[in-house]
């Protein structure tokens, strides 16, 4: 038998107790937000009848997956954090802005302050045998002109795909760069070609895959924040063309309009002229038109926390 006690008036008062309301003390908006957790959290138990086993395994489960900090991970594999862009791109179109690239999400792994460089930069420390990349593009504003002096702060993974600062073997640094546009708006980077990754598979978002059904894998991909005074701050992501994963990607990221296409080049003296080592090479062309920004406010970047160096 089901027994239902969540919208009782005992209960209704228990959990607003519980939520501080009682008190003039704290956060307003956080005795909300507690208040309307606790009740739906109660209402899941009663129409799944949740049992108690349930419940603290439940608990246990979150108590693992913050000691592993995988909630960033596991908010991008249950398509919440694709959600959130989702949210985001239904309130532009309600207020009427349109156009630009398309935003994705930004994903837990952005570490501020990487080097600054003028048009052009080098990314990766020489360490990784993994194949040259070239990587340029433009950033325009909604009428196609050139935007000088944007700034396109990008990262991605290595071969192994892990990135800087969480893998502790890889430089200070290492392919994570910010680059300011020149006077054609135009930004290019040298790296190497980054590699897919998947969920640690001992990890707590892979647990909840595997009882899902479903694989933690990520195609390569670059991130990047585009800002420039005056535009709409821009986090987005290109995942790379011939991925396995580009249309299967378990945190959502791939959209319309950014897949990046990359064109291998096998060629010895083309190879040579662009400073490469050997033969083979990797080019991308990308660009990035951003929106007019109408309040300041919008120019900035959404605040969060974020890792730091």
């Amino acid at each position: 038998m089901t027994i239902k006690l969540s919208s009782t008036e005992s209960v209704q008062k228990f959990f607003q107790e519980a939520s501080g309301f009682n008190n003039d003390q704290g956060s307003q908006r956080m005795k909300k937000l507690v208040n309307r957790i606790l009740l739906d959290t109660v209402k899941i138990i009663e129409d799944l009848e949740v049992t108690t086993e349930e419940f603290w395994k439940a608990v246990d489960y979150l108590n693992r997956m913050g000691a592993r900090g995988e909630a960033g991970l596991l908010v991008a594999g249950l398509g919440l954090e694709h959600y959130l862009d989702l949210l985001l791109d239904a309130q532009d179109e309600a207020v009427g802005l349109s156009g630009g690239t398309p935003r994705t999400i930004e994903g837990p792994l952005y570490v501020a302050g990487a080097p600054l460089s003028e048009g052009e930069t080098r990314m990766d420390d020489g360490t990784d045998a993994g194949t040259v990349m070239f990587l340029e593009g433009q950033v325009v504003d909604a009428d196609g002109k050139p935007i000088a002096g944007a700034t396109v702060d990008l990262w991605h993974a290595n071969t192994k795909g892990t990135y800087s600062y969480f893998d502790t073997t890889q430089s200070d640094y290492n392919l994570r760069r910010r680059i300011l546009t020149d006077a054609n708006g135009r930004y290019r980077a040298r790296s190497i070609v980054p590699s897919g990754y998947g969920c640690p598979p001992d990890g707590t978002t892979q647990e909840v895959l595997n009882l899902l059904g479903r694989h933690g894998n990520r195609p390569a991909h670059i991130h990047f924040f585009i800002s420039a005074p005056g535009y709409r701050h821009l986090t987005t992501q290109i995942n790379l063309s011939g991925d396995e994963y580009l249309w299967d990607d378990f945190a959502y990221a791939t959209r319309d309009g950014l897949v990046g296409e990359v064109r291998f080049t096998e060629d010895a003296a083309a190879a040579k002229a662009r400073g490469v080592d050997g033969s083979r090479f990797a080019e991308i062309e990308f660009g990035f038109q951003l929106q007019k920004a109408p309040t300041a406010e919008q120019e900035a970047i959404r605040d969060r926390v974020r890792a730091e160096a």
